[in-house]
Parts: C-alpha cells; structure tokens; sequence
C-alpha cells in the first residue's frame, strides 16, 4: 500500500496542496488544490490574511478525504521572516504584518545604534534585508511596546498555522535563522542579542529540526477533514525545502531557486560570518540537519509578475518572452536588489525612474521594459556566481535552476549566457518536493539525502538550457 505524503506549500503569491508517493522507485507528484495568497490593507498595514489562509489549508485537506488518498502526513513551508505574536489565550496580538510594509523603513539604523551590523552579522551570519525579523520585532518595540509586552508567544507563519492544525508550538530550525536572532555556531536562539535589544526572551521556544512531529488533527481538525494524520515539520522556510530537492550529489554546482525571489548560493557545512561575506551581502541560513544554505537573496519574478499585472493585454509567459527577446536591442539595466523595486506602486514606473536617475536610457515599449528586467536579472546572476567564486576560492561548472522560475526559458538561456556556465533546470515544484523528501525520511522511505536526490534525478525532467 503506497503511503501519501502532503506538502502544503505556501509563496507570497499563491499556495497549492501537492501530493507526493513513490511507486517504481520513482517520486510521483499531484497537484490536489490551489489558491491565492494575497496582502490586505488593514489599519494603515499590509499584512497578510491569515483567517483566509488557513480557510484554504483547510479546504486542500478535505481533498484528500474527497480524492481517497490520505496522507501518512502532513507539512507546510511558507516564505521566512514574518511571524505572529500570541497572548496569554493565545490569540494574535495586533496586525499580521507582511514584510513588504513600510513600518520597518528606518528601524535598522535604530538597531545599529545598539549592535553594529559587522557585530550583528558576525554573531548570526544572516544577509542584511531591511524586513528581516529582527528589525520587524524592533519596530513593534518602538512603535507598539504594548504589543511586545502582552506577547507570551512567538511563531513564524508555518508554525502558527501548525498550531492552529494540532493545537501544539513549535519553532522550527530553517526558518528560524531567518529572523537574525539565531546564533549561526550555537544554532539557538541568542539570548543575549535579543536581550540587548530589549525584545523578550521568554516568547521563544526550543528550535526544532525538520523531520520533528509536531503532532495530530485536533479532534475539530479530524471532524472537519474525515480523518487524522501527522503534522510533521519539513524545513519550513521554503528554500530550505527547495534546495532538498536539487537533483545531483555532486559538489560542483550553484543552485538557483527561482521564483518571486531568487535565492542563489552553496551548500556549505560551516557558516562564513566573516567581514567580507558581510559587504558581499551573503547569509548563513539554516538548511536540513544543520547544512547552510550559503546564499544571496536576488529580487527575482517578483519585478516580472508586477509588471504583467500593468500590461493592458493579459501576455502569456510565452509572449512575455517572445517580447522580451524582440527588446534584445535595449541595454539599460538596474540593480534589481535596490529598494525601490520591494514594493512600488506601479514597478515600470520604478524602472524608467532608476533608469533616468542613473543617466541610462528609458524603457518605453512593452518590449523595452522587459528586456531591461530579464537582462537585468541575468547580470545580477553573473555577479552573484564571481562573488561565489571569490569568496569560496572555487570554480563551479554548473547551475541547477529549480522552482516555478526554472520554466522561463529565456531567463534560463541569458543566465547561461551572461555566467557561462552550464545551466540544468527542474525540477518545478522544487519546494513541495523537498518538504515531501523530509517527510518521506521521516518515515523511512527514502533512507538519507543522497538517496533522496538521486531518487528526483531519476523521477524528473531534467534538461540543460542553451546559452543565447
């Protein structure tokens, strides 16, 4: 009897249900649900619509009973840094602030004023984003003290949505690293830091490892679903799931998880916090069982999907390439980290403005801005594998492009052409992958990691992208 595995996997933008099972010693996948994650404006903040979300968790499970395929368990992985404060009843505690709101607009300088940023960096390795977790924490600190003081818990969003399955909290290692406050040696919550800042202790539990039971359906959960099952943590920062499902053992290879970001970087078994991986701008996040994922995060389709949603003509992804390899001739590129692309009200308007400030030449055509994006991107690539390269003290062959990102064919083949490197793509579902592996290890179908990736070597579609 095939036992099913449910990854539950959650972006920005949107989330699906995806089933996973292994039959001929291969890994099978099937989509079972999906639905729209999308930022509400409430009381002057975006934030995310947690109540609706979770609506939607709900209604992918009741898939299962509905389909017959019941999973042996569960996991859910989201995007990182955003959490949710719960009181005494354990109830949320203010508004469920998403990391592109602008109350962090100065906080980190607030924070520098009591650790600098080479200390900070060097107790907790972490890239310095202006939303990380910390400085999110921070601006309650400055703007809601009362918040902060109610607060009894602390819980990144897979984890409250955990809680609100099994009624159980636990924090989880992977996404854990993203929020700055965890020591990248010790791999636990610096107390210290976060005593040093103010911010209180007591809310933050013990740090668990992928592959760790959460627990079972509450029996409202059971009733609701038609059935129980396991709620298991995966590495619920979804690049820590993703990079699980990169097809090789090899050493030699960059993988790029591309999607609404890009995270672009190396497995590594010890943390780089040196000074010049800091002004890099490299992070130390956690991977399974303790690996780093040594990365830099890239303003990825995040620019691509904002635009598509001004053009006036609904372009398929294949037209939007065709156009952009017709504005082949445009030259102008922006930096696609600069902080003026995070949350712009309309992202071509952002473009032409970066290109004037800089003395560049502005997109005008469809065809223009998208070529100025996708060329843009495949530079910001480039410069990202020399910084590797550099820092490492290695030459890579490869570049493994997984995730939603890894369809766009003319993204692939600029990023073959700008590194010149050999580029392999797949698979798509990266993130549900990878939570599935954790969760098939858990139980035993799949022995240790290297097994794990050669068993999606074998099951997918790899192919290698041609440089242009």
């Amino acid at each position: 009897m095939k036992n099913y595995y449910l990854a539950i996997d959650i972006g920005a933008s949107s989330g699906r249900h995806i089933l996973g099972w292994i039959e001929n010693e291969k890994i099978w996948i099937e989509e079972i649900y999906r639905f729209e994650n999308r930022l509400i404006e409430k009381n002057g903040h975006l934030c995310w619509d947690l109540e609706q979300l979770f609506q939607e968790i709900l209604q992918g499970i009741m898939r299962c009973k509905k389909y017959n395929r019941i999973p042996k368990s569960i996991g859910i992985d989201t995007w990182g840094v955003d959490f949710v404060l719960l009181d005494e009843r354990q109830e949320i505690l203010g508004e469920t602030v998403a990391y592109r709101d602008s109350r962090i607009h100065g906080v980190d300088k607030k924070v520098y004023e009591i650790i600098s940023e080479p200390e900070l960096y060097y107790r907790n390795g972490i890239q310095k984003l202006p939303f990380n977790t910390i400085y999110q924490l921070y601006a309650i600190k400055l703007q809601t003290p009362d918040v902060l003081r109610r607060a009894k818990t602390f819980l990144m969003i897979p984890e409250y949505l955990n809680f609100l399955l099994t009624g159980v909290m636990k924090n989880e290692y992977t996404n854990a690293t993203t929020t700055q406050l965890v020591h990248a040696d010790r791999k636990e919550w610096d107390l210290e830091l976060i005593e040093k800042l103010g911010l209180p202790a007591h809310i933050f539990g013990e740090i668990h490892l992928p592959k760790t039971s959460v627990g079972h359906f509450t029996k409202e959960i059971q009733e609701l679903a038609g059935f129980d099952t396991e709620v298991v943590l995966p590495a619920t920062h979804d690049t820590g799931s993703a990079i699980l499902s990169v097809p090789t053992n090899d050493e030699d290879y960059i993988y790029l998880s591309s999607g609404t970001w890009s995270l672009m970087g190396v497995e590594r078994k010890i943390p780089d916090c040196t000074e010049e991986s800091r002004v890099r701008n490299f992070t130390n996040e956690g991977g399974y069982h303790y690996r780093y994922r040594y990365l830099k995060n890239i303003m990825g389709l995040w620019m691509m999907q904002s635009i598509r949603k001004e053009f006036k003509h609904p372009y398929t992804f294949q037209e939007l390439f065709t156009l952009a390899k017709i504005g082949d001739y445009f030259t102008s590129t922006v930096d696609v980290n600069d902080s003026s692309f995070l949350a712009p009200k309309s992202m071509i308007q952002a473009l032409q403005e970066y290109c004037e400030r800089t003395n560049q030449e502005k997109p005008e055509t469809e065809s223009e801005i998208l070529a100025c994006v996708y060329k843009s991107l495949a530079q910001s690539y480039a410069d990202t594998v020399r910084e590797i390269e550099a820092i490492t003290g290695k030459q890579y062959e490869k570049i493994h492009i997984i995730g939603g990102g890894s369809q766009d064919i003319y993204l692939n083949r600029l990023t073959a052409k700008y590194t010149g490197k050999q580029v392999y793509t797949g698979p798509v579902e990266a993130t549900a992958l990878g939570n599935i592996l954790v969760q098939m290890l858990k139980t035993k179908d799949l022995n240790d990691l290297m097994e794990a990736r050669d068993t999606i070597q074998r099951s997918f579609d790899i192919k290698q992208a041609a440089g242009e």
